[in-house]
């Protein structure tokens, strides 16, 4: 419990800041203008403190900000505690997490990075999946992830979630162009569901670039052309595709298996 943090107490709607955070929280792409993203509980700031992240602004509702822990209340330079019916009418959860941290986008996430193994969405849609390969990227030890434009908004409130802490031990790049992908300059792995290696059999290089493609249209065809290897997964069960988040985490794990050998 804190004991000698002092906060600044806010009960206006109307409320600049109080304002900004209802935008990050409706608007999943509403960070890019804002330049900051908000991130909320206890797991996810955790993640953030635990790779060096520091907040630039700490947010808890009323009632939790008298028992929060000190780790939370010394994280950022400025601490906000709005009222309690104010904070909950907030957020679109039914069950909103009773503090957060307000971040300043990492002003790193411009450019890819060179000989960084990647993964690159492909105009990736859906947050769950988003989120799902961000967290195979990082376990599996990717250290970047490129995403094409027309991909799900990467710092999304959605995204953020099924990322799971994910965001913070990864290099972000968002509104990516193919150039930018092949201007990477390492073996491009494509994959694929009616051609190409079977992954299984495969002999991967490291560093590379996995490519993960479209829900419904899979990887464009600029990318297939400028692919190093096209790969596929056996599927004996007779399913004609997988789920684009189950395919890259059975992907990336078989470039960590071969470089574990």
């Amino acid at each position: 419990m804190h004991t000698d943090k002092q906060a600044t107490y806010i009960q206006s709607r109307d409320n600049a800041l109080v304002k900004e955070l209802r935008r990050l929280m409706d608007d999943g792409a509403a960070y890019r203008k804002q330049g900051r993203v908000w991130i909320e509980g206890d797991h996810l700031c955790r993640a953030a403190l635990a790779r060096g992240k520091q907040p630039s602004v700490a947010v808890f509702s009323e009632k939790f900000w008298q028992t929060a822990p000190v780790e939370y209340t010394r994280a950022a330079p400025k601490n906000i505690v709005i009222e309690d019916a104010l904070y909950a009418g907030l957020s679109p959860l039914p069950s909103p997490a009773p503090f957060g941290f307000l971040m300043d986008l990492p002003a790193e996430a411009v450019s890819a990075v060179h000989g960084k193994a990647a993964v690159v969405l492909d105009r990736v849609q859906d947050a769950g999946n988003v989120g799902s390969i961000l967290r195979s990227a990082s376990a599996f030890g990717f250290g970047q992830v490129i995403a094409i434009k027309g991909s799900a908004a990467l710092w999304g409130a959605k995204v953020l979630r099924a990322g799971m802490g994910a965001h913070f031990a990864l290099h972000l790049v968002e509104n990516a162009s193919v150039e930018d992908v092949l201007a990477l300059q390492q073996p491009l792995l494509v994959t694929s569901s009616h051609q190409g290696d079977w992954l299984h059999k495969a002999a991967l290089p490291w560093p590379c670039t996995w490519v993960m493609g479209h829900e419904g249209q899979g990887v464009s065809v600029a990318l297939q052309q400028g692919a190093h290897q096209h790969i596929r997964i056996t599927q004996p069960g007779g399913e004609e595709s997988l789920n684009v988040g189950a395919a890259a985490a059975i992907c990336l794990h078989a470039s960590a298996a071969a470089r574990a050998k």
